[in-house]
């Protein structure tokens, strides 16, 4: 778990090694979710970008017998 700490302009620096492995770069939008008692982060992607993303999943869903 990182920390990170509020400037006086209420802005936070997220750490190289997260944004590194969450490819946000410069200029990129990120939705602030607030959930109970936190915040989280969530990166926006572009459509395009998120191509391929469910790709392998299993679509298979089993039914019952009277529902087929």
């Amino acid at each position: 778990m990182k920390s990170v700490t509020v400037s006086p302009k209420y802005q936070v620096v997220i750490p190289k090694e997260i944004r590194d492995s969450m490819q946000i770069k410069p200029g990129e939008k990120i939705q602030l979710v607030q959930y109970e008692n936190r915040l989280e982060l969530i990166p926006v992607r572009n459509i395009k970008r998120m191509r391929g993303f469910l790709k392998g999943i299993d679509t298979t869903v089993k039914r019952e017998k009277d529902r087929i």
